[in-house]
């Protein structure tokens, strides 16, 4: 029997639904404003996907396109602007900035009420202290709402995190050991030694780590929990040029208990997710 399937694409359906009545119940709608800063095909790719969800919702959306050359005080100078207009809500700038721009300054020049990528040092420094009360990082929040909507019991239960990134790896660690969740949550990295020993171990593994097919079925303990963050783009001969894959083989199917899919699976949880702190950040202003 075949694991089952963790549908992203159903459950950020339910996450849209439950932010209808609080739009309404605003006095205007959310306004989010995104930054794009260069012609990453991805970023635009991801970006329209969200332009596509705020519409759906209501949701205003600004979009600022910067060519890629633009200078770092182009850059900040714009955020600084959005920080400073009322009728903004929620800031966010995509992701990958060009080589050299510190993407970790930029964000932290974002205020943090407007943050709704959760990725200020404020914003993260709560989730430090175990409040989840804010602005939280969009796919760890997500992953969350996933385990949740698919009953997957996780106090007391071995969690095991590939990747230690501000943007997933480190967050969705905080979120499952947290009180009330009560996972153990381990880490693994570059550095960790016999990762495949550590995972067989795991009754959840989240593959955050951007390598194609990683996580193979004899990692797997059977009936373990697996989310695959990863969305790689892999060249073929196909009309595209390329096919997308997950961190996770394929093959895992058919030992875990439960899987999350690429495509449908973490991405459009990350975006509904960005929809509930657009209005999270709308509420608390």
């Amino acid at each position: 029997m075949g694991a089952t399937r963790i549908d992203g694409n159903a459950c950020g359906a339910a996450v849209e639904a439950s932010l209808t009545e609080r739009i309404a119940a605003l006095s205007s709608p959310p306004h989010l404003a995104v930054v794009i800063v260069g012609d990453d095909p991805a970023s635009h790719v991801y970006v329209g996907a969200k332009e596509r969800a705020c519409a759906r919702l209501g949701i205003r959306s600004t979009r600022i396109d910067l060519a890629a050359d633009a200078d770092f005080s182009e850059v900040t100078s714009t955020v600084q602007g959005l920080n400073s207009d009322p009728d903004v809500n929620g800031i966010l700038v995509q992701s990958p900035l060009p080589s050299g721009m510190d993407e970790i300054a930029i964000t932290d020049l974002i205020d943090p009420v407007k943050d709704v990528d959760g990725f200020h040092a404020q914003n993260l420094g709560r989730l430090v202290q175990g409040d989840t009360s804010g602005l939280l990082p969009c796919t760890p929040a997500g992953i969350m709402r996933m385990l949740e909507g698919a009953n997957i019991e996780l106090s007391g239960k071995r969690a095991v995190v590939i990747g230690r990134s501000r943007i997933v790896g480190m967050p969705i660690s905080l979120l499952l050991a947290q009180k009330g969740v009560d996972a153990t949550a381990t880490i693994a990295h570059s550095r960790t030694q016999d990762m495949a020993a550590l995972c067989r171990e795991a009754d959840v593994i989240i593959a955050a780590v951007g390598r194609s097919n990683m996580v193979t079925a004899d990692w797997v303990k059977p009936g373990a929990t697996v989310i695959d963050v990863g969305v790689n783009r892999v060249e073929d001969d196909s009309d595209k040029g390329y096919h997308l894959t997950g961190d996770v083989h394929p093959d895992v199917a058919e030992v875990a208990g439960a899987l999350s899919p690429v495509p449908g699976g973490v991405g459009p949880m990350t975006i509904a997710m960005l929809m509930a702190n657009t209005v999270r950040a709308t509420e608390m202003q």
